[in-house]
């Protein structure tokens, strides 16, 4: 048990850290160089400093401010170094940080671009009204625990016959219900969530829009949602 003097200063340190975080994601340039991660991807200074619309060096000033921060990390791989966010954390961090901007910038309906509605990526899991429908589609099947926080028997049997397996042991949550920022309704997250969208990519059921956290999906992926999931109004990509 700490002492009350060692109470205070633990105390200190969580708040200067929080704040620290904070004031490292209070640039504008920097938020759209997070933004622009959330695809969960690795991109390269370049890359960042073109959507962030700044010049190179003043990207490597921020990037060095994110590192530090600990929000992303650098990988070196040869001559080139690429930048990524530096965990599920982060991204949930700044996901739902999207939902509070944009609840203090809209009224109750919602204005969010249609295509990011639609489906998009939330770093390494399907986010959007594709992915709420799924999570819906799994409750109500009884592929999830009530409180989304485990799949159940019946649904990891279901997710195997779609070629899906899920760790036994993985070293973050096994599947989580996430707030989507844009439908203010639960999708999947954890590892099943990142499981099933890996999945809809290499079956070619999704793809990615290049430089984007858009989706969309396909003529083949639409036949398999409506087969596994029941979702039959999806439009023509």
């Amino acid at each position: 048990m700490l002492k009350p003097g060692k109470e205070n200063e633990a105390s200190d340190a969580l708040e200067m850290s929080m704040a620290a975080v904070a004031a490292a994601m209070s640039d504008p340039s920097r938020m759209k160089m997070l933004c622009a991660l959330m695809d969960g991807r690795a991109w390269t200074a370049t890359e960042l400093s073109a959507v962030a619309e700044i010049a190179s060096s003043t990207a490597s000033a921020h990037l060095t401010r994110l590192v530090n921060a600990r929000l992303i990390t650098c990988l070196s791989q040869g001559r080139h170094r690429y930048y990524r966010l530096a965990g599920q954390p982060i991204a949930g961090l700044i996901e739902t940080l999207m939902g509070v901007s944009w609840q203090s910038v809209t009224p109750p309906t919602s204005r969010t671009p249609h295509h990011l509605r639609a489906a998009r990526s939330c770093y390494d899991h399907l986010a959007g009204e594709l992915a709420v429908h799924i999570y819906d589609f799994m409750t109500q099947a009884g592929w999830l625990t009530p409180d989304g926080s485990s799949l159940t028997d019946v649904g990891r049997v279901n997710l195997a016959q779609m070629g899906i397996f899920i760790t036994p042991h993985p070293r973050r949550k096994a599947c989580c219900a996430c707030l989507d920022w844009s439908e203010r309704r639960f999708h999947l997250g954890g590892e099943a969530g990142a499981a099933l969208f890996q999945h809809c990519l290499s079956s070619g059921w999704l793809t990615r829009v290049p430089g984007f956290r858009e989706v969309s999906v396909t003529a083949k992926g639409r036949r398999a949602f409506s087969q596994h999931f029941a979702i039959h109004s999806l439009a023509q990509n």
